[in-house]
Formats: structure tokens, C-alpha cells, sequence
């Protein structure tokens, strides 16, 4: 996603910033980082979502690891749930990583809306 958006940017802007006398560094941080914010926060957004959702690679290799290093937030609901048969606490979790799950995307909404506000010279 962010080699696409990486080539997405046009090499004119490159050429006119550099004209200027801008650095790398700053047409890294004025042109390139504005302009993959986009792709970088959908990306992250993804990742976010994946690392709530990984379950079977873990509970397969290692069942949480040796002394939970490698438990993550759906093994740890499973084990609740499934071993120990506290259902109550297993839906009350399942309920929070939800919750935090929707604030990440609604985060991530505000954020991408308030870049195309920006961007288009629009409030």
C-alpha cells in the first residue's frame, strides 16, 4: 500500500521543491509524509485490526507461550471462555476489544476526514 501511494506522488513536486532549495529531508517531511498519511493510517489501521485477530498461529506454535509472553487479547478470550468457563468476563471481553476496535476506526475516520478537509481547501 505504500510503495502505491509512494509512486502515486508525482516527481514535479520533487523537481519544484528541490528548485527551491529544499533538502531532502524537507521534501520528505512537506511533500512525501502529508501525502502518504492516507495510506500510512489505512495501513495501520489494518495491522491494528490483524493483531486483535490473530489466533491460530499463536494458539497452535505455542498456546500462549511460556508463561503468557505470547498470549494475545483472542487467545486469552478463548482460554476464559473455553477452559476455565467464566462466559460472563469471556463476553465482557469480547465486548471491550470490540469497543476499542470501533474507536480505532473512528478515529481513523475523523483523522482521514480531516486530511480531506484539509486537502481540498474545504471545512
Amino acid at each position: 500500500m505504500l510503495l502505491a501511494g509512494l509512486q502515486s506522488i508525482s516527481q514535479d513536486l520533487y523537481e519544484a521543491y528541490s528548485v527551491d532549495g529544499a533538502t531532502a529531508w524537507q521534501s520528505f517531511r512537506n511533500i512525501t509524509l502529508p501525502l502518504l498519511l492516507p495510506q500510512i493510517l489505512i495501513a495501520v489501521l489494518f495491522r491494528f485490526a490483524q493483531a486483535f485477530g490473530i489466533f491460530d498461529l499463536i494458539a497452535v506454535m505455542t498456546g500462549g507461550g511460556p508463561g503468557g509472553a505470547t498470549e494475545v487479547v483472542s487467545l486469552y478470550i478463548y482460554s476464559t471462555v473455553m477452559r476455565y468457563l467464566d462466559f460472563g468476563y469471556g463476553a465482557a471481553l469480547v465486548v471491550v476489544t470490540f469497543l476499542i476496535l470501533i474507536a480505532a476506526v473512528a478515529i481513523a475516520s475523523f483523522l482521514l476526514n480531516k486530511y480531506r478537509a484539509k486537502t481540498s481547501g474545504t471545512i
